[in-house]
């Protein structure tokens, strides 16, 4: 498995962007897919995107679709997270997660239980 941490995470105000990163150690980055998701206080955690192994391939949920862009670069072993137009509805702890079965593509992005390695999170705090 490989091992995942989150960064770039922070305060900012409404209608600002940010960019997260999730580094993820070993050699087999590339045979990953890469999920974000997110969680905010007293809420269930929720699927916001993912990418595909070659970057070919990527999903959005509708919350996020058109505000945020997924991309990865396999040759630094990192997933990046843009984000825009940000909400204070936004605000949450944001996890990166990386997992080898996905038998449909797109189809089943959203399924966490998928996902074998997880980061630690960064914390977004979006103001009004």
């Amino acid at each position: 498995q490989v091992q995942l941490v989150e960064s770039g995470g922070g305060l900012v105000q409404a209608g600002d962007s940010l960019r997260l990163s999730c580094a993820a150690s070993g050699r087999s980055f590339s045979s990953y897919h890469m999920g974000w998701f997110r969680q905010a206080p007293g809420k269930e955690r929720e699927f916001l995107t993912a990418i595909g192994r070659s970057g070919g391939i990527k999903s959005y949920a509708d919350s996020v679709k058109g505000r945020f862009t997924i991309s990865r670069d396999n040759a630094k072993n990192t997933v990046y997270l843009q984000m825009s137009s940000l909400k204070p509805e936004d605000t949450a702890v944001y996890y990166c997660a990386a997992g080898r079965s996905f038998p449909d593509y797109g189809a089943n992005y959203h399924q966490d239980f998928r996902y074998e390695s997880w980061g630690q999170g960064t914390q977004v705090t979006v103001s009004s």
